[in-house]
Protein backbone atom coordinates (compact mmCIF):
# COMPACT_ATOMS: atom_id res chain seq x y z
CA UNK A 1 0.00 0.00 0.00
CA UNK A 2 1.53 3.31 -1.07
CA UNK A 3 -1.01 5.85 0.12
CA UNK A 4 -0.45 6.86 3.71
CA UNK A 5 -3.36 7.36 6.11
CA UNK A 6 -5.22 10.61 6.57
CA UNK A 7 -4.37 12.43 9.81
CA UNK A 8 -6.28 15.26 11.49
CA UNK A 9 -4.37 17.55 13.85
CA UNK A 10 -6.59 19.43 16.29
CA UNK A 11 -4.95 22.70 17.29
CA UNK A 12 -2.34 24.92 15.65
CA UNK A 13 -0.18 25.95 18.56
CA UNK A 14 3.45 24.89 18.74
CA UNK A 15 2.54 21.23 19.22
CA UNK A 16 0.07 21.06 16.36
CA UNK A 17 2.44 22.84 13.99
CA UNK A 18 5.30 20.48 14.92
CA UNK A 19 3.01 17.51 14.26
CA UNK A 20 2.06 18.88 10.86
CA UNK A 21 5.68 19.49 9.93
CA UNK A 22 6.95 16.07 10.94
CA UNK A 23 3.99 14.19 9.47
CA UNK A 24 4.59 15.89 6.12
CA UNK A 25 8.30 15.11 6.29
CA UNK A 26 7.42 11.45 6.83
CA UNK A 27 5.24 11.40 3.71
CA UNK A 28 1.83 11.92 5.28
CA UNK A 29 0.44 14.34 2.71
CA UNK A 30 -3.21 14.03 3.70
CA UNK A 31 -2.93 16.16 6.85
CA UNK A 32 -5.69 18.47 8.02
CA UNK A 33 -4.95 20.99 10.80
CA UNK A 34 -8.07 22.34 12.49
CA UNK A 35 -7.75 25.53 14.52
CA UNK A 36 -10.57 27.31 16.39
CA UNK A 37 -8.95 30.76 16.14
CA UNK A 38 -8.18 33.02 13.20
CA UNK A 39 -4.43 32.61 13.62
CA UNK A 40 -1.94 29.93 14.61
CA UNK A 41 0.04 30.31 17.83
CA UNK A 42 -2.04 28.85 20.65
CA UNK A 43 -1.15 30.36 24.01
CA UNK A 44 1.17 32.92 22.38
CA UNK A 45 -1.71 34.17 20.28
CA UNK A 46 -4.03 34.37 23.28
CA UNK A 47 -1.67 36.03 25.76
CA UNK A 48 -0.62 39.57 24.90
CA UNK A 49 -0.56 41.22 28.32
CA UNK A 50 2.12 43.83 29.15
CA UNK A 51 5.44 42.13 29.87
CA UNK A 52 4.32 38.76 28.45
CA UNK A 53 7.41 36.65 28.03
CA UNK A 54 8.47 33.01 27.99
CA UNK A 55 10.24 31.94 31.18
CA UNK A 56 12.31 29.32 29.31
CA UNK A 57 15.51 30.44 27.53
CA UNK A 58 14.95 30.79 23.82
CA UNK A 59 17.80 28.38 23.12
CA UNK A 60 15.54 25.64 24.52
CA UNK A 61 12.11 26.96 23.61
CA UNK A 62 12.51 26.91 19.84
CA UNK A 63 12.34 23.54 18.10
CA UNK A 64 15.66 21.84 17.39
CA UNK A 65 14.62 21.38 13.75
CA UNK A 66 13.69 25.06 13.28
CA UNK A 67 16.21 27.44 14.88
CA UNK A 68 15.61 31.16 14.40
CA UNK A 69 17.73 34.29 14.62
CA UNK A 70 14.80 36.64 15.18
CA UNK A 71 14.97 36.68 18.97
CA UNK A 72 15.81 39.93 20.73
CA UNK A 73 16.43 38.57 24.26
CA UNK A 74 17.55 35.40 25.99
CA UNK A 75 13.93 34.91 27.08
CA UNK A 76 11.62 35.43 24.09
CA UNK A 77 8.82 37.99 24.13
CA UNK A 78 5.30 36.77 23.37
CA UNK A 79 5.09 38.56 20.01
CA UNK A 80 8.36 36.97 18.91
CA UNK A 81 7.11 33.47 19.76
CA UNK A 82 3.86 34.25 17.95
CA UNK A 83 5.84 35.34 14.89
CA UNK A 84 7.88 32.14 15.21
CA UNK A 85 4.68 30.07 14.92
CA UNK A 86 3.64 32.08 11.85
CA UNK A 87 7.08 31.44 10.34
CA UNK A 88 6.73 27.70 11.02
CA UNK A 89 3.44 27.67 9.14
CA UNK A 90 5.01 29.54 6.21
CA UNK A 91 8.46 27.98 6.03
CA UNK A 92 7.19 24.41 6.24
CA UNK A 93 4.27 25.03 3.84
CA UNK A 94 1.51 24.25 6.31
CA UNK A 95 -0.92 26.94 5.12
CA UNK A 96 -2.52 24.60 2.60
CA UNK A 97 -3.33 22.20 5.46
CA UNK A 98 -4.67 24.82 7.88
CA UNK A 99 -8.37 25.32 8.51
CA UNK A 100 -8.54 28.46 10.65
CA UNK A 101 -11.64 29.73 12.44
CA UNK A 102 -12.87 26.14 12.52
CA UNK A 103 -13.25 24.70 15.98
CA UNK A 104 -13.46 20.95 16.39
CA UNK A 105 -16.68 20.13 18.23
CA UNK A 106 -16.53 16.33 18.26
CA UNK A 107 -14.37 13.41 17.18
CA UNK A 108 -16.09 10.02 17.14
CA UNK A 109 -14.34 6.72 16.50
CA UNK A 110 -16.08 4.52 13.89
CA UNK A 111 -14.94 1.04 14.88
CA UNK A 112 -16.45 -0.61 11.82
CA UNK A 113 -14.44 1.43 9.35
CA UNK A 114 -11.54 2.27 11.72
CA UNK A 115 -11.76 6.02 11.16
CA UNK A 116 -12.37 9.12 13.24
CA UNK A 117 -15.37 11.19 12.20
CA UNK A 118 -14.83 14.84 13.06
CA UNK A 119 -17.46 17.58 13.20
CA UNK A 120 -16.50 21.26 13.34
CA UNK A 121 -18.15 24.54 14.28
CA UNK A 122 -18.77 25.24 10.59
CA UNK A 123 -20.93 22.14 10.31
CA UNK A 124 -18.29 20.37 8.23
CA UNK A 125 -17.31 16.75 8.72
CA UNK A 126 -13.95 15.13 8.15
CA UNK A 127 -12.76 11.55 8.25
CA UNK A 128 -9.28 10.66 9.40
CA UNK A 129 -7.58 7.39 10.20
CA UNK A 130 -5.75 9.03 13.08
CA UNK A 131 -6.06 12.20 15.12
CA UNK A 132 -3.37 14.20 16.89
CA UNK A 133 -4.91 16.17 19.75
CA UNK A 134 -2.79 19.30 20.21
CA UNK A 135 -5.27 21.20 22.35
CA UNK A 136 -2.78 22.35 24.97
CA UNK A 137 -3.59 22.97 28.60
CA UNK A 138 -3.09 26.58 29.66
CA UNK A 139 -5.78 28.07 27.44
CA UNK A 140 -8.99 28.10 29.49
CA UNK A 141 -8.86 31.15 31.80
CA UNK A 142 -9.95 30.47 35.37
CA UNK A 143 -11.85 33.25 37.10
CA UNK A 144 -12.10 33.17 40.91
CA UNK A 145 -15.36 32.43 42.66
CA UNK A 146 -15.58 35.73 44.53
CA UNK A 147 -18.88 37.17 45.68
CA UNK A 148 -19.92 40.15 43.57
CA UNK A 149 -17.42 39.52 40.80
CA UNK A 150 -19.94 40.51 38.14
CA UNK A 151 -20.97 43.70 39.95
CA UNK A 152 -17.84 45.78 39.35
CA UNK A 153 -18.66 48.91 37.33
CA UNK A 154 -15.26 49.38 35.68
CA UNK A 155 -13.33 47.30 33.14
CA UNK A 156 -12.41 43.84 34.42
CA UNK A 157 -10.66 41.13 32.44
CA UNK A 158 -8.42 38.07 32.68
CA UNK A 159 -4.73 38.40 31.85
CA UNK A 160 -5.11 35.94 28.97
CA UNK A 161 -7.87 38.09 27.46
CA UNK A 162 -6.17 41.44 27.90
CA UNK A 163 -8.32 44.40 26.91
CA UNK A 164 -5.91 46.70 25.07
CA UNK A 165 -8.64 49.32 24.65
CA UNK A 166 -8.40 50.11 28.38
CA UNK A 167 -5.90 52.88 29.13
CA UNK A 168 -4.30 52.24 32.53
CA UNK A 169 -2.44 55.54 32.69
CA UNK A 170 -3.10 57.21 36.02
CA UNK A 171 -5.75 54.63 36.97
CA UNK A 172 -6.28 52.79 40.23
CA UNK A 173 -5.59 49.20 39.18
CA UNK A 174 -6.10 45.96 41.10
CA UNK A 175 -4.32 42.80 40.04
CA UNK A 176 -5.70 39.68 41.68
CA UNK A 177 -3.00 37.03 41.67
CA UNK A 178 0.77 36.97 42.05
CA UNK A 179 1.98 33.95 40.11
CA UNK A 180 3.56 33.39 36.69
CA UNK A 181 1.61 35.92 34.61
CA UNK A 182 1.31 38.44 37.42
CA UNK A 183 5.06 38.77 38.04
CA UNK A 184 5.43 39.82 34.40
CA UNK A 185 2.41 42.12 34.29
CA UNK A 186 2.95 43.97 37.56
CA UNK A 187 6.28 45.69 36.71
CA UNK A 188 4.83 47.00 33.43
CA UNK A 189 1.49 48.19 34.82
CA UNK A 190 3.25 49.91 37.74
CA UNK A 191 5.05 52.16 35.25
CA UNK A 192 1.80 53.75 34.08
CA UNK A 193 -0.84 53.22 36.79
CA UNK A 194 -1.67 55.96 39.26
CA UNK A 195 -1.70 53.27 41.93
CA UNK A 196 -1.42 49.50 41.64
CA UNK A 197 -2.68 47.10 44.31
CA UNK A 198 -1.47 43.49 44.13
CA UNK A 199 -3.73 40.96 45.88
CA UNK A 200 -1.55 38.03 46.90
CA UNK A 201 -3.11 34.87 48.27
CA UNK A 202 0.07 32.78 48.45
CA UNK A 203 3.67 33.94 47.92
CA UNK A 204 5.76 32.19 45.31
CA UNK A 205 9.34 31.00 45.24
CA UNK A 206 11.12 33.30 42.83
CA UNK A 207 14.65 33.17 41.41
CA UNK A 208 16.59 35.51 39.09
CA UNK A 209 15.78 35.37 35.39
CA UNK A 210 19.00 37.14 34.34
CA UNK A 211 17.51 38.21 31.04
CA UNK A 212 19.38 40.41 28.58
CA UNK A 213 19.40 41.39 24.94
CA UNK A 214 21.02 39.08 22.40
CA UNK A 215 23.85 40.93 20.69
CA UNK A 216 24.42 41.12 16.95
CA UNK A 217 27.78 39.43 17.53
CA UNK A 218 26.02 36.45 19.12
CA UNK A 219 23.64 36.20 16.18
CA UNK A 220 26.58 36.30 13.77
CA UNK A 221 28.27 33.51 15.74
CA UNK A 222 25.14 31.37 15.45
CA UNK A 223 25.21 31.84 11.69
CA UNK A 224 28.93 31.29 11.13
CA UNK A 225 29.61 28.68 13.82
CA UNK A 226 26.35 26.80 14.41
CA UNK A 227 28.22 23.98 16.19
CA UNK A 228 29.20 26.46 18.91
CA UNK A 229 25.57 27.55 19.23
CA UNK A 230 24.54 23.90 19.59
CA UNK A 231 27.17 23.38 22.28
CA UNK A 232 25.76 26.37 24.15
CA UNK A 233 22.23 25.03 23.75
CA UNK A 234 23.31 21.66 25.14
CA UNK A 235 24.89 23.32 28.19
CA UNK A 236 21.67 25.22 28.87
CA UNK A 237 19.68 22.01 28.40
CA UNK A 238 21.84 20.05 30.84
CA UNK A 239 21.64 22.84 33.40
CA UNK A 240 17.85 22.99 33.07
CA UNK A 241 17.49 19.23 33.41
CA UNK A 242 19.72 19.25 36.49
CA UNK A 243 17.18 21.54 38.10
CA UNK A 244 14.94 18.49 38.53
CA UNK A 245 17.24 17.06 41.18
CA UNK A 246 17.88 20.44 42.75
CA UNK A 247 14.31 21.53 43.29
CA UNK A 248 11.89 18.69 42.66
CA UNK A 249 13.51 15.44 43.72
CA UNK A 250 12.76 14.88 47.37
CA UNK A 251 16.26 15.29 48.75
CA UNK A 252 17.12 17.61 51.59
CA UNK A 253 20.33 18.77 49.94
CA UNK A 254 18.83 19.73 46.60
CA UNK A 255 15.83 21.51 48.05
CA UNK A 256 17.95 23.34 50.61
CA UNK A 257 20.39 24.53 47.95
CA UNK A 258 17.70 25.89 45.66
CA UNK A 259 15.81 27.39 48.58
CA UNK A 260 18.93 29.39 49.41
CA UNK A 261 19.09 30.67 45.83
CA UNK A 262 15.54 32.00 46.12
CA UNK A 263 15.97 33.43 49.64
CA UNK A 264 19.20 35.18 48.62
CA UNK A 265 17.38 36.72 45.65
CA UNK A 266 14.61 37.95 47.93
CA UNK A 267 17.02 39.33 50.55
CA UNK A 268 19.13 41.01 47.90
CA UNK A 269 16.18 42.91 46.43
CA UNK A 270 13.87 43.54 49.40
CA UNK A 271 15.35 45.34 52.39
CA UNK A 272 12.11 45.66 54.37
CA UNK A 273 11.78 42.73 56.79
CA UNK A 274 7.98 42.85 56.97
CA UNK A 275 7.66 42.81 53.19
CA UNK A 276 10.17 39.94 52.95
CA UNK A 277 8.07 37.96 55.41
CA UNK A 278 4.95 38.46 53.27
CA UNK A 279 6.88 37.32 50.20
CA UNK A 280 8.41 34.19 51.77
CA UNK A 281 6.51 30.96 51.05
CA UNK A 282 5.87 28.42 53.80
CA UNK A 283 5.62 25.45 51.43
CA UNK A 284 8.66 23.56 50.02
CA UNK A 285 10.33 24.99 46.96
CA UNK A 286 9.19 23.37 43.72
CA UNK A 287 5.78 22.46 45.13
CA UNK A 288 4.25 25.18 42.98
CA UNK A 289 5.73 26.59 39.79
CA UNK A 290 9.05 28.33 40.46
CA UNK A 291 8.98 31.83 39.00
CA UNK A 292 11.76 33.71 37.25
CA UNK A 293 11.92 37.51 37.48
CA UNK A 294 14.46 40.28 37.94
CA UNK A 295 12.10 43.25 38.35
CA UNK A 296 9.12 41.93 40.36
CA UNK A 297 10.45 42.48 43.89
CA UNK A 298 11.77 46.00 43.16
CA UNK A 299 8.36 46.92 41.70
CA UNK A 300 6.63 46.06 44.98
CA UNK A 301 8.72 48.74 46.72
CA UNK A 302 7.55 51.55 44.44
CA UNK A 303 5.53 54.34 46.08
CA UNK A 304 2.57 53.67 43.79
CA UNK A 305 2.39 49.92 44.51
CA UNK A 306 0.78 48.11 47.46
CA UNK A 307 0.96 44.41 48.30
CA UNK A 308 -2.28 43.26 49.93
CA UNK A 309 -2.22 39.87 51.62
CA UNK A 310 -5.56 40.02 53.43
CA UNK A 311 -8.14 37.77 51.84
CA UNK A 312 -10.78 39.19 49.51
CA UNK A 313 -14.25 39.24 51.02
CA UNK A 314 -16.22 40.50 48.03
CA UNK A 315 -16.08 42.62 44.91
CA UNK A 316 -18.34 45.66 44.82
CA UNK A 317 -19.35 48.09 42.06
CA UNK A 318 -16.58 50.45 43.20
CA UNK A 319 -13.81 48.02 44.09
CA UNK A 320 -12.77 45.25 46.47
CA UNK A 321 -13.56 44.66 50.15
CA UNK A 322 -11.05 42.63 52.11
CA UNK A 323 -11.68 40.40 55.11
CA UNK A 324 -10.11 42.92 57.49
CA UNK A 325 -13.03 45.26 56.78
CA UNK A 326 -11.18 47.64 54.47
CA UNK A 327 -12.71 48.95 51.27
CA UNK A 328 -10.43 49.49 48.28
CA UNK A 329 -11.62 51.64 45.36
CA UNK A 330 -10.46 50.78 41.83
CA UNK A 331 -10.95 51.86 38.25
CA UNK A 332 -9.79 48.54 36.70
CA UNK A 333 -9.52 44.94 37.92
CA UNK A 334 -7.20 42.43 36.26
CA UNK A 335 -7.52 38.72 37.06
CA UNK A 336 -4.12 37.03 36.87
CA UNK A 337 -5.68 33.88 38.24
CA UNK A 338 -4.37 31.18 35.96
CA UNK A 339 -6.15 28.50 34.00
CA UNK A 340 -8.38 25.48 34.35
CA UNK A 341 -5.97 22.58 34.43
CA UNK A 342 -6.47 19.58 36.71
CA UNK A 343 -9.99 18.92 35.42
CA UNK A 344 -8.65 17.78 32.02
CA UNK A 345 -12.02 18.61 30.50
CA UNK A 346 -11.51 19.13 26.79
CA UNK A 347 -13.71 21.40 24.72
CA UNK A 348 -13.83 18.64 22.09
CA UNK A 349 -16.24 15.75 22.70
CA UNK A 350 -13.99 12.77 21.97
CA UNK A 351 -15.84 9.45 21.76
CA UNK A 352 -13.83 6.24 21.49
CA UNK A 353 -14.62 2.54 21.38
CA UNK A 354 -17.98 1.38 22.67
CA UNK A 355 -19.17 4.96 23.05
CA UNK A 356 -16.64 5.83 25.78
CA UNK A 357 -16.13 9.54 26.21
CA UNK A 358 -12.68 10.85 26.99
CA UNK A 359 -14.02 13.53 29.34
CA UNK A 360 -15.80 10.83 31.33
CA UNK A 361 -12.78 8.52 31.39
CA UNK A 362 -10.56 11.36 32.58
CA UNK A 363 -13.07 12.80 35.05
CA UNK A 364 -11.51 11.36 38.22
CA UNK A 365 -8.05 10.14 37.25
CA UNK A 366 -6.69 11.38 33.93
CA UNK A 367 -4.26 8.82 32.57
CA UNK A 368 -2.40 8.20 29.36
CA UNK A 369 0.39 5.90 28.29
CA UNK A 370 3.58 7.97 28.00
CA UNK A 371 1.17 10.90 28.10
CA UNK A 372 0.46 10.20 24.42
CA UNK A 373 -1.98 7.32 23.85
CA UNK A 374 -5.15 6.49 25.79
CA UNK A 375 -6.82 3.11 26.20
CA UNK A 376 -10.17 2.84 24.37
CA UNK A 377 -9.22 5.60 21.92
CA UNK A 378 -7.48 3.92 18.95
CA UNK A 379 -5.25 5.93 16.65
CA UNK A 380 -5.42 8.97 18.90
CA UNK A 381 -2.20 10.70 19.91
CA UNK A 382 -2.14 13.43 22.54
CA UNK A 383 0.44 16.21 22.71
CA UNK A 384 1.05 17.77 26.13
CA UNK A 385 -1.11 15.09 27.68
CA UNK A 386 -1.37 13.92 31.30
CA UNK A 387 1.95 13.89 33.17
CA UNK A 388 4.01 15.55 30.44
CA UNK A 389 4.14 19.03 31.97
CA UNK A 390 7.47 20.16 33.43
CA UNK A 391 8.62 22.20 36.37
CA UNK A 392 12.00 22.47 34.66
CA UNK A 393 13.44 22.52 31.13
CA UNK A 394 11.25 23.15 28.07
CA UNK A 395 7.87 21.80 26.98
CA UNK A 396 9.02 22.06 23.35
CA UNK A 397 11.49 19.24 24.07
CA UNK A 398 8.59 17.09 25.28
CA UNK A 399 6.47 18.04 22.26
CA UNK A 400 9.23 17.00 19.87
CA UNK A 401 9.52 13.59 21.53
CA UNK A 402 5.74 13.12 21.44
CA UNK A 403 5.55 14.06 17.78
CA UNK A 404 8.44 11.73 16.94
CA UNK A 405 6.68 8.89 18.76
CA UNK A 406 3.43 9.61 16.91
CA UNK A 407 5.12 9.62 13.50
CA UNK A 408 6.99 6.39 14.27
CA UNK A 409 3.79 4.68 15.38
CA UNK A 410 1.77 5.75 12.35
CA UNK A 411 4.62 4.93 9.96
CA UNK A 412 5.04 1.42 11.36
CA UNK A 413 1.28 0.90 11.42
CA UNK A 414 1.16 1.85 7.76
CA UNK A 415 4.18 -0.30 6.87
CA UNK A 416 2.54 -3.40 8.34
CA UNK A 417 -0.77 -2.66 6.61
CA UNK A 418 -2.53 -2.57 9.98
CA UNK A 419 -5.58 -0.44 10.51
CA UNK A 420 -5.61 0.56 14.19
CA UNK A 421 -3.58 0.58 17.39
CA UNK A 422 -5.02 0.87 20.88
CA UNK A 423 -2.89 0.89 24.01
CA UNK A 424 -4.03 -1.84 26.39
CA UNK A 425 -5.55 -1.10 29.78
CA UNK A 426 -2.84 -3.27 31.35
CA UNK A 427 0.01 -1.30 29.77
CA UNK A 428 -1.56 2.03 30.66
CA UNK A 429 -2.17 0.97 34.26
CA UNK A 430 1.37 -0.40 34.60
CA UNK A 431 2.91 2.78 33.23
CA UNK A 432 0.89 5.04 35.51
CA UNK A 433 1.52 2.90 38.60
CA UNK A 434 5.26 3.28 38.13
CA UNK A 435 4.84 6.96 37.30
CA UNK A 436 2.92 7.74 40.49
CA UNK A 437 5.43 5.75 42.58
CA UNK A 438 8.22 7.91 41.15
CA UNK A 439 6.22 11.10 41.63
CA UNK A 440 5.68 10.16 45.28
CA UNK A 441 9.40 10.81 45.77
CA UNK A 442 9.16 14.40 44.55
CA UNK A 443 8.33 17.66 46.27
CA UNK A 444 4.94 17.70 44.49
CA UNK A 445 3.82 14.82 46.73
CA UNK A 446 4.62 16.70 49.93
CA UNK A 447 1.46 16.56 52.11
CA UNK A 448 1.70 20.33 52.61
CA UNK A 449 1.88 20.95 48.87
CA UNK A 450 -1.25 22.19 47.11
CA UNK A 451 -0.90 23.16 43.48
CA UNK A 452 -2.48 22.75 40.06
CA UNK A 453 -0.12 19.84 39.49
CA UNK A 454 -2.23 17.69 41.82
CA UNK A 455 -5.94 16.88 41.61
CA UNK A 456 -8.49 16.55 44.41
CA UNK A 457 -7.72 12.85 44.79
CA UNK A 458 -4.06 13.56 45.47
CA UNK A 459 -2.89 12.25 42.11
CA UNK A 460 -0.19 14.28 40.40
CA UNK A 461 -1.75 14.37 36.95
CA UNK A 462 0.32 17.09 35.33
CA UNK A 463 4.03 16.55 35.71
CA UNK A 464 6.60 14.17 34.34
CA UNK A 465 8.42 12.31 37.10
CA UNK A 466 12.07 12.67 36.10
CA UNK A 467 14.60 14.23 33.75
CA UNK A 468 13.45 15.03 30.24
CA UNK A 469 16.18 12.76 28.89
CA UNK A 470 14.40 9.90 30.68
CA UNK A 471 11.26 10.84 28.78
CA UNK A 472 13.24 10.82 25.54
CA UNK A 473 14.43 7.30 26.35
CA UNK A 474 10.91 6.13 27.22
CA UNK A 475 9.52 7.38 23.89
CA UNK A 476 12.38 6.53 21.55
CA UNK A 477 10.66 3.35 20.31
CA UNK A 478 7.12 2.01 20.09
CA UNK A 479 6.66 -1.11 22.22
CA UNK A 480 4.05 -2.91 20.18
CA UNK A 481 3.50 -5.46 22.94
CA UNK A 482 1.68 -2.69 24.81
CA UNK A 483 -0.85 -2.22 22.01
CA UNK A 484 -3.77 -4.14 20.61
CA UNK A 485 -3.34 -4.09 16.84
CA UNK A 486 -6.05 -4.54 14.24
CA UNK A 487 -4.23 -6.02 11.26
CA UNK A 488 -4.71 -6.65 7.59
CA UNK A 489 -6.97 -3.97 6.25
CA UNK A 490 -5.81 -1.06 4.09
CA UNK A 491 -5.70 2.33 5.72
CA UNK A 492 -6.12 4.25 2.49
CA UNK A 493 -9.09 6.59 2.57
CA UNK A 494 -12.10 5.32 0.64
Amino acid sequence: MSKKPAVAVIGAGLGGLAAGIKLKEAGFDNVTILERAAKVGGTWRDNSYPGCCCDVPVALYQFSFAPSLKWSHLFPRYNEVQQYTEDLADNFELRQHLHLDEETKSAVWDDTHAVWKITTSKGKTYEAHAIVAALGQLNRPALPNIEGRQSFDGPAFHSARWDHSVDLKGKRVAIIGSAASAVQIIPEVAKVAGHLSVFQRTPNWLVPRLDRAITEEEKALMMTAPHVAMMNRDLIYQSSDYLFWQAFSWTNEGRAAYTRVALNHLAGQVADADLRKKLTPTYPIGCKRILFADDYYPTLMRDNVSLITEGIDRITPSGIDTKDGKKHAFDVIVYATGFETTGWHWSVDVVGKNGKRLNDQWKNRPQAYLGITVANFPNMFVLYGPNTNLGHNSITFMLERQVEYTVKALSELHATNATAMDVTEMAQTRFNKTLQEDLAKTTWADPHCRSWYKNEHGDITQNWSSHTRDYAKATERVDWADYAIRPSRPLAAE
